[in-house]
């Protein structure tokens, strides 16, 4: 079931407004999991990390360690962009699609469709759907305001489009 497709915009805007109030440490460190994608996706992650800003929501690109094509960073503290992730869980539960998960939410974007999860920590997760790609965002602490989210998956929007094709992710990343 494709339940991301039809979401609209006005979805996403709530959400972020909970989402960016209630943010909590994304990645402080400078350190992160390296996803270990598939060859057909490890390709299409290696385009992305080639068209991605330079500047995103007004922050510096300042990639994580260990450096890879399949990650990368903007700030102190970052916001985390991982390439090739398996599939969050959320994005095949009914409850997300009905609007009934409080946690998770599907909207769009730019032209990117999203699913947005607060995670147990109370840290805000944005993944990729219907690309053949799952690329991850995790928004830093400190990010604030309507904006904060919004800024960030529209500055990302046009690089997501430009490298990772529509269509259907494999399940493993």
């Amino acid at each position: 079931m494709n339940f991301f497709r039809h979401r609209p915009l006005g979805l996403l805007a709530p959400a972020l407004l909970i989402a960016v109030a209630g943010c909590s440490t994304a990645d402080d460190s400078a350190t992160v999991a390296v996803p270990s994608p598939d060859a057909k996706t490890a390709k299409v992650c290696r385009d992305l990390h080639r068209v991605l800003p330079g500047k995103l929501d007004g922050r510096g690109r300042e990639d994580p360690e260990p450096r890879s094509a399949y990650t990368a960073g903007w700030g102190s503290p970052a916001i985390i962009l991982r390439c090739g992730v398996v599939r969050p869980p959320k994005m095949v539960d009914p409850k997300v699609a009905e609007g009934g998960d409080p946690d998770a939410v599907a909207g769009g974007v730019n032209g990117v469709d999203w699913l947005m999860e607060r995670l147990g920590n109370g840290t805000w997760r944005f993944t990729t759907a219907n690309r053949v790609a799952y690329v991850q965002v995790t928004l830093p602490e400190g990010m604030s305001g309507q904006d904060g989210g919004t800024a960030v998956l529209t500055g990302l929007a046009a690089s997501v489009k430009k490298a990772i094709p529509q269509g259907i992710a494999s399940m493993r990343g």
